[in-house]
């Protein structure tokens, strides 16, 4: 059949655009094999470099717009703004982390049942979409208890879809981005992601008192984010899977948990992956300790947000490369800088106190736990995926996040023994916990 001028100008520029898109990832892999496909279909291989950058830009959206929604910072920031009860703010970061992880399990056996898994994390995008702008509706509309109570709940959706993200993501992952490339691109996405962050960093130390509205435009454009992901992440070009084990998800949650009994490596790396919560854990204490020395306002989270970003895109590709080679090694690494950083602050602050007292010491400190932090989370995420196939993928990351759930649930103590040691004395204690991860680490295998 012979094609007409507009049909060849077309296929014309489709062959343009996958070459040069092929060329700017074999660039980025950096190696004379660019095209190899290690761990999925061999159907997948040929959409290998447009997934790969789907992934990049979706996850550099979504990380994007999570800085933009921090519960730790942007949304404590609305709650004293609107005026909410300060009861409720001990609520936003468990309500955030663990409400996406709970549910994981029952989740997961609903995933089992779909041979194409990308919608469930489109779905899930939008999800996040509509619970962000809801809370920025807040930020215009209500105050007091009912503008906290709000934002609770519509947190508790976000929390929601954020768990049908989780597991999908990593599954669609390890059907459509070989081994030996899964770290690089989380790697570049995070890079990506920081650089935007300090972009928006930069703004806000430029501003001084914000009111109502700036919040409210500020979750607007992060949901708007959210939406803009899940449309490239159906860019996605993913094989059908096996859809096995899509029972009765109660039943299914329960024959999934025996994973922790069964399988010796997988318990000792949920272990580990509990004990590396520290990185993440000891954020908001830097940041308290920063605010007993200076002005908490808008700009002094601004410089946080800098320091975080600059540290995600600095460190994120190399700890990507690392991560292909060993990511075991990453979280190890990882673990050791954040304790080692802990009980450096410590010592300083008993001996130096003139040096911590210093404007910008904490973002300083901040800006290489944020290496750590990009460290520990790049590690983990590419060791479970590279250590099962298939569904049981889906299995490895249903139970690794309920399991942590219900860790970051008991973190709540963690606050109240704040007002007991200090919060000085907190970041010395989860010190010691990554120093523990760090050596129990060691004992995982290569995967």
């Amino acid at each position: 059949m012979l094609l007409s001028a507009e049909d060849n100008r077309q296929i014309m520029v489709t062959d343009v655009a996958n070459s040069k898109l092929n060329q700017l990832y074999q660039y980025l892999v950096d190696e004379e094999d660019a095209r190899v496909c290690k761990d999925i279909p061999e159907q997948a291989c040929h959409y290998v470099p447009l997934n790969f950058f789907a992934f990049i830009i979706a996850n550099a959206l979504t990380k994007l717009g999570d800085e933009l929604s921090n519960p730790k910072t942007v949304l404590a920031w609305l709650f004293s703004v609107v005026q909410a009860p300060v009861a409720l703010v001990g609520l936003l970061v468990p309500i955030r982390e663990s409400g996406s992880m709970l549910p994981q399990l029952l989740i997961a056996a609903y995933v089992r049942r779909l041979a194409v898994r990308k919608w469930v994390w489109v779905g899930g995008s939008v999800l996040q979409c509509v619970a962000v702008l809801g809370m920025g509706l807040v930020a215009f509309t209500l105050h007091g208890a009912a503008a906290g109570w709000s934002i609770i709940a519509l947190l508790v959706l976000f929390s929601l879809a954020r768990g049908l993200c989780s597991v999908a993501h990593k599954d669609v992952l390890g059907k459509a981005i070989p081994k030996t490339r899964r770290g690089r691109l989380t790697g570049y996405a995070s890079s990506v992601a920081g650089l935007l962050a300090l972009g928006v960093g930069v703004f806000l130390t430029s501003q001084g008192d914000a009111a109502d509205s700036f919040y409210g435009f500020l979750l607007a454009a992060a949901g708007a984010l959210w939406l803009l992901a899940a449309a490239v992440f159906a860019l996605v070009q993913e094989q059908p899977g096996a859809t096995d084990g899509g029972g009765n998800a109660l039943h299914e949650a329960v024959h999934s948990l025996a994973l922790l009994r069964t399988d010796s490596d997988f318990r000792r790396f949920v272990i580990v992956r509990s004990l590396l919560l520290c990185s993440a854990l000891s954020a908001p204490y830097y940041v308290i300790l920063a605010s007993e020395r200076g002005v908490a306002d808008i700009s002094t989270l601004g410089w946080f947000v800098v320091a975080n970003g600059l540290a995600s895109s600095l460190s994120a590709p190399f700890w990507g490369r690392l991560a292909d080679a060993s990511s075991k090694t990453v979280m190890v690494r990882a673990a050791l800088l954040t304790a080692g950083l802990g009980l450096l602050v410590a010592v300083l602050s008993v001996f130096l106190p003139a040096l911590v007292a210093q404007t910008g010491f904490y973002p300083a400190a901040y800006f290489v736990l944020g290496i750590a932090h990009s460290g520990v989370r790049l590690g983990r995420k590419t060791y479970i995926v590279d250590m099962a196939g298939g569904n049981k993928r889906t299995d490895y990351v249903a139970v690794s996040n309920t399991v942590i759930g219900l860790v970051l649930l008991g973190t709540g103590l963690i606050g109240a023994l704040a007002g007991l040691v200090s919060a000085l004395g907190v970041i010395v204690m989860l010190s010691l916990l990554g120093l523990a991860g760090a050596l129990l680490g060691r004992r995982l295998p290569e995967v």
